[in-house]
């Protein structure tokens, strides 16, 4: 009531015209207009002023800068801030004074993009901690909200420990570090793992400087790669490599451990410098060869799991931890060594005879060979010189061929006991590599597991009969095969093969005999233990022309002494004859010219 007192009406009101409805005043509509803009600040569009938060909802902020009217931001542009609370001055840019509808319009993602650059050069420059919201995932990391400009920030640059799940950061509001900026491309990266990393380092250095080989510690696992897992010991990182993670063998190391899962671990080694710790999971249980069997020995059968295959052998473990190897040579009686996934392939379940077994070295030798009878202990028995057998072709040489007549029991025809007439010069005109082929034992080599093997031997040698056939001096119908630099090869009948040097290939007419030609040729030589008929076509008519020479030349020369006797005699008689004997004389003449 007191306060009442004080107040005084005006002198000038005029009641009749309120009375009426009229409320003008002295002063016109324009002059008020006027006065009241005064009482409000000055604005202009495109500029950046502070404004403060006095109404915050889901979809929108509204902001009051001292203008007639509070302007209306979209609550996005805030999402970089969860903390914005009613009352916080925050910076927007005046985009337009009022819009249609009479509404400031402003934004305050402008504000921070018109003064961003200027920030994050200092906040790089200053190594300041700044907050950064993120927006979405990327390739290789995500993008963050800093002062309203997009940086980069790199999944390796998220946390100091990989991250498996990158989606859970999408919305969340952290603290960065401006590691990088591209002043060209208007780029930034940040770090939030930066961030971390000092205070980290500060703890690997204690832990290190407490670390003693041998001793056990609990740790987590943090990542699993194809050659080992890492353990976070508590700030500092330790590797167990794949070896160390089990006495048996590991082909991943997931089949050992899960991420994130705890268990205790003993360092192995570690470098202080290099800050490198090598742990051992393995090493906390004895090792499997302590606890073999140790009435275990020499000759005895095991059974067993292939682990792992290679060319020369294959390993096979009998217990976890324990591994045999089988060699390559162990697995068949074959002398032919084959690679031994011919015979085995992982994850076999094997039974093998124990060859060597040295517990010291922790090393193991089986066989598999050894559980059938080696085929050569009585080799004699079932293959007997003389017996004949069914073989496998195995494999060629220049002198002949490799065959198989069973597992284990090999044996070589020699190239000049495959046929009797046939000249081979190699296995393969023959037969070839897979095909069956009979033969006859010749010899047995037991100690050094070799049989002399033969073909031809099969049927008669025709030689006893081509004997008979081509003779010294016996002319044959032959054909010129083939051209050689020493001579010709020549087919006779039944099969049979000669040959002819050049000088022996001269025709009647001089000129030369050449391949494909059918001539008549004359054995010169036959020899039957070395195979060989030796020909000439030569021969067939120059020994006629010979005969012939021969022949003339004996008659001249028996006309000759015939002429020297009966000179004598027709002297003497023409000496004491007369002329009546004319007619004996002339007889005698004849006769002689006869």
């Amino acid at each position: 009531m007191e306060n009442l007192k004080n107040i005084a009406p005006l002198a000038d009101f005029d009641w009749a015209a309120f009375e009426n409805g009229v409320t003008e005043t002295s002063q016109s509509h324009e002059e008020l207009e006027k006065a009241y803009d005064q009482t409000l600040g000055r604005v202009n569009e495109n500029e950046v002023v502070e404004g403060t938060v006095i109404s915050i909802s889901k979809r929108e902020v509204v902001v009051n800068i001292g203008y007639k009217s509070d302007g209306i931001i979209p609550a996005a542009e805030f999402r970089y801030n969860p903390e914005l609370q009613i009352g916080d001055t925050v910076e927007v840019y005046i985009e337009n004074q009022e819009d249609k509808k009479g509404q400031l319009v402003l934004s305050h993602k402008k504000a921070r993009a018109s003064k961003s650059w200027e920030r994050v050069n200092q906040a790089l420059e200053n190594k300041e901690v700044i907050k950064g919201y993120i927006k979405c995932r990327t390739k290789g990391g995500m993008i963050v909200d800093v002062f309203g400009i997009e940086a980069f920030l790199p999944g390796s640059q998220i946390d100091v420990k990989p991250i498996r799940d990158y989606d859970v950061f999408v919305g969340k509001t952290m603290e960065f570090q401006i590691v990088k900026i591209n002043q060209e491309y208007k780029n930034v990266v940040v770090s939030h793992k930066a961030l971390i990393e000092a205070e980290l380092e500060a703890q690997k250095q204690e832990i290190i400087s407490k670390l003693e080989k041998g001793q056990v510690l609990e740790g987590s696992v943090k990542n699993i790669t194809s050659y080992g897992v890492f353990i976070d010991l508590g700030g500092v990182d330790g590797l167990i490599h794949i070896t160390d993670l089990s006495w048996g063998r590991v082909n991943d190391p997931h089949e050992i451990v899960s991420d994130d899962q705890r268990l205790n671990v003993v360092i192995l080694d570690f470098d202080e410098d290099k800050k490198r710790i090598a742990l051992g999971l393995k090493q906390l249980t004895p090792h499997p060869w302590d606890a073999l069997d140790p009435d275990l020995k020499v000759g005895d059968k095991v059974k067993g799991k292939v682990v792992v295959m290679a060319d020369y052998g294959a390993f096979v473990e009998i217990a976890p931890g324990v591994e045999g190897l089988i060699h390559v040579s162990e697995m068949s009686w074959s002398q032919h060594l084959r690679s031994a996934q011919d015979f085995l392939k992982v994850g076999d379940e094997v039974e093998a005879v124990i060859l060597t077994l040295d517990r010291t070295e922790r090393k193991m030798s089986l066989g598999i060979k050894q559980l059938k009878d080696d085929p050569w202990k009585d080799i004699e028995v079932k293959y007997p010189v003389g017996s004949q057998h069914n073989a496998k072709v195995r494999n060629f040489t220049n002198f002949g061929v490799f065959v198989e007549l069973e597992e284990g029991v090999d044996g070589l025809i020699h190239i000049s006991d495959l046929s009797w007439t046939k000249k081979v010069k190699h296995p393969s005109e023959f037969t070839q590599i897979g095909a069956e082929i009979q033969v006859v034992v010749l010899e047995i080599d037991k100690d050094n597991r070799r049989l002399s093997l033969g073909h031809k031997q099969l049927s008669e040698n025709p030689w006893d009969v081509f004997e008979g056939v081509f003779s010294e001096g016996s002319i044959h119908e032959g054909t010129i095969i083939e051209m050689l630099e020493k001579g010709a090869v020549v087919q006779l009948e039944q099969g049979v093969e000669g040959f002819a040097t050049p000088k022996h290939l001269v025709k009647e007419d001089g000129s030369h005999a050449v391949k494909g030609e059918t001539l008549p040729f004359k054995v010169i030589e036959f020899n039957k233990d070395s195979k060989r008929i030796i020909l000439s076509h030569s021969r067939t008519f120059e020994d006629v022309q010979r005969a012939e020479a021969r022949a003339e030349k004996k008659a001249a020369a028996s006309a000759k002494k015939a002429k020297r006797e009966e000179t004598p005699a027709i002297q003497n008689q023409a000496a004491s004859t007369s002329l009546s004997d004319n007619e004996a004389l002339a007889a005698l003449k004849a006769a002689m010219e006869k």
